[in-house]
């Protein structure tokens, strides 16, 4: 048996081996299998390495390993610049950044146009890079929102991103067209929680696209569309960065249809 995985603590939310596991069904590729293992972050190297001696053959990484993974592994000259990888082929430990693909090519399907826009990021982790790089390299203008200012500001620099620091309040008066959530705010099981501050007034007309997949429908997303505006959950990007990734393992390229169904499937979502 071949298997693949994702890696993360907490792990147990992800939703990543329904779509894998259809893909592989529906490709007639019954001697593959995807699992996910959950990974203490004190752990990482050792695990890693655990998993390679036991023959799995590669993993996609999440919270909170995205960056701590590239000491592990070796990163290729994209991840190096974003600074996070979210994919590894254990068998030569090279190691990728896919989650910039997933998101940008998501955009794309949703209609969304970059270049010269506005666009607020909340967060500054592993995700925030990958997106942030993307971004930039479309031609978009940055801010980013962060609990720490001087990790925002750090992630700009080390991204050669003139991008601003902004406070809620500043991003809200700024007037982009387009809110990006890149941290786990809001994430089941606290779906209640929203990575918007509840002081300060959610700007009208604008999109949210929040990363989060589960739920499918999440608080911030309810404000934005409270507002009169849009929400994009992040299912897209997670089966365009997963298809990738399927296809760096295995060398064959996922029906990313199946996938999106198995997806939805498991998130109860028409």
């Amino acid at each position: 048996m071949n298997i693949v995985g994702v890696i993360g603590y907490p792990v147990e939310h992800s939703l990543s081996p329904a779509m894998h596991n259809a893909a592989f069904a529906a490709l007639g590729m019954s001697d593959w299998r995807y699992d996910k293992f959950a990974i203490p972050p004190d752990i990482l190297g050792h695990s890693l390495q655990t998993l390679r001696d036991h023959g799995v053959i590669g993993v996609n990484v999440t919270v909170p390993h995205k960056q701590a993974a590239m000491q592990h592994s070796f990163p290729d000259t994209l991840a190096q610049q974003i600074g996070a990888v979210n994919t590894i082929d254990l068998r030569t430990r090279k190691s990728t950044n896919t989650d910039m693909t997933g998101f940008m090519d998501d955009l794309t399907a949703h209609g969304i146009t970059l270049s010269g826009e506005k666009i607020v990021i909340l967060g500054a982790g592993g995700a925030a890079r990958a997106i942030a790089y993307g971004l930039n390299q479309a031609g978009a203008q940055i801010a980013v929102v962060n609990r720490s200012e001087e990790r925002a500001a750090d992630m700009l620099r080390s991204l050669a991103i003139t991008g601003q620091v902004m406070s809620y309040a500043e991003a809200a008066a700024w007037g982009a067209p387009l809110i990006v959530n890149c941290t786990p705010v809001g994430m089941h099981p606290n779906s209640d929680q929203s990575s918007w501050d509840v002081c300060t007034p959610f700007p009208h007309g604008i999109t949210v696209y929040d990363t989060i997949y589960r739920p499918a429908k999440t608080r911030l997303m309810e404000m934005a569309e409270a507002n009169g505006g849009r929400g994009i959950n992040g299912m897209g990007m997670l089966v365009r960065q997963g298809a990738a990734a399927f296809k760096l393992w295995t060398g064959i390229e996922p029906p990313i249809d199946v996938m999106m169904d198995a997806l939805r499937s498991a998130l109860g979502v028409s």
